[in-house]
């Protein structure tokens, strides 16, 4: 079996460009179908696939009978709707080692954008519950992503790379802090009701602000999340008219296109008569249309302008980057030997169904012997004659056939299976 990876990141690739590629979780069972249909025949009868996509990646995981990572390559390139060269130019591919590396260091929020956040680990984790409920996974990669979940559990109880972390949530809050002198006197509004939009809304009220109002799709959801930090509840269609009650906006929602537009935010504007409203767009796709950005009144941060914002704290993470690395090699090592002994299976299964087929042969015989009578010292005896010579036969060809190089080899393999003492 081989293993490869093929991703884009925060690092590698421009936000707008991720969001032609982000899935959302519902999205992810049958588009794994998809790709395991694209790769069968590439990759053998039943490839295993698995899609990691967040607001600061999407990363196809892959095992099988061979690595074709070209074919993944295009697969990706074609739902996202670019060319394969403009996805190649930004993206990075992995195999085997590689790919295990990657996992590993993604697990342990070591390739974050807040490195040693805790948030990817349980993002993975919901990755491959979905990829095995829909039977995308297999021996191979489930090894990969179990290992690659005990490595990050030792790195966060080892080490201490996620002491000094901080959130983009918590990086909103700083931000709003610059903004906004007291923020107890703000109205904030929350924009979607998922996990990105708890943590928002935690760090914020926190800050016990003037008010809080949670905007959702569905108001059973929202209203469970209103109902944690005293606030209220309205339908997402509502938005616009009430855009222009709220100071600060965060919204972070599964859509595929804007739902916060240039207009509705210059109409609010307006109505507060261009007091500033501080927008965060945590959606990738956005959620806010760009263009909101050059309105001199609003200030609009995305995912990735808040990257400067949650650098900070990192020269104390450094010191733990080395320890946790090497926890990281460790995993490598040992998963790679893993894939090592299960190349060995096939081999194993072979050896063992040619003992039992000679064991079955010298069986039968040694029943024939005894039904007619024959002495039972006399039949164990040739039993067990029957089957060494079956099990030497091709050691002894071996030793008295081929050239000088062949008995050579032939003599070194006989050693090392039969004369040792000691294992």
């Amino acid at each position: 079996m081989a293993v490869w990876a093929l991703g884009i990141n925060h690092t590698t690739a421009p936000l707008d460009l991720r969001g032609r590629f982000a899935f959302a979780i519902d999205q992810i069972a049958p588009t794994l179908q998809g790709l395991r249909n694209t790769l069968h025949g590439h990759a053998g009868a039943h490839p295993e696939a698995a899609i990691l996509s967040t607001c600061n990646r999407t990363e196809i995981y892959c095992a099988g009978e061979g690595q074709v990572l070209e074919p993944t390559i295009d697969w990706l390139a074609q739902s996202g709707g670019v060319s394969p060269t403009l996805l190649r130019s930004h993206a990075y591919t992995l195999q085997d080692g590689g790919a295990a590396r990657h996992a590993f260091r993604v697990a342990s929020g070591l390739d974050s954008m807040v490195l040693g956040e805790a948030q990817i680990l349980g993002q993975l984790k919901d990755a491959v519950r979905v990829a095995d409920q829909a039977g995308a996974l297999g021996t191979t990669l489930n090894q990969l992503f179990q290992r690659s979940f005990a490595v990050a559990k030792e790195v966060r109880t080892a080490t201490e790379i996620g002491a000094h972390s901080i959130s983009m949530s918590a990086a909103a809050v700083r931000l709003a802090g610059q903004l906004f002198e007291d923020l107890g006197t703000i109205r904030v509004l929350f924009v979607g009701a998922g996990e990105m939009i708890e943590l928002a809304a935690t760090h914020f009220a926190a800050k016990n602000p003037r008010s809080i109002a949670i905007a959702n799709r569905t108001l059973e959801r929202g209203e469970k999340l209103a109902s944690r930090f005293g606030g209220e509840v309205m339908r997402l269609a509502d938005l616009p008219a009430r855009l222009h009650e709220f100071d600060a906006v965060i919204s972070s929602t599964a859509s595929q296109l804007p739902i916060i537009g240039l207009g509705a935010v210059e109409r609010a504007l307006k109505a507060r008569k261009h007091r500033p409203m501080f927008m965060v767009d945590l959606a990738v796709p956005r959620d806010i249309e760009p263009e909101v950005k050059a309105l001199e009144d609003v200030y609009l941060y995305t995912v990735d302008d808040l990257a400067q914002v949650v650098q900070t704290g990192q020269a104390q993470r450094q010191a733990a980057v080395a320890q946790a690395e090497a926890i990281v090699d460790a995993g490598v090592q040992s998963f790679l030997h893993w894939m090592d002994q299960r190349r060995a299976v096939p081999l194993i299964r072979q050896l063992h169904a040619q003992a039992d087929e000679w064991r079955a042969i010298e069986l039968a015989r040694a029943h024939r012997m005894l039904a007619r009578g024959e002495d039972v010292s006399a039949v164990l005896e040739a039993l067990s004659r029957g089957l060494t010579q079956k099990m030497l036969h091709g050691a002894m060809a071996e030793l008295h056939g081929g050239d000088a190089a062949a008995r050579e080899r032939a003599v070194t393999a006989v050693e090392h299976f039969f004369l040792r003492k000691e294992r």
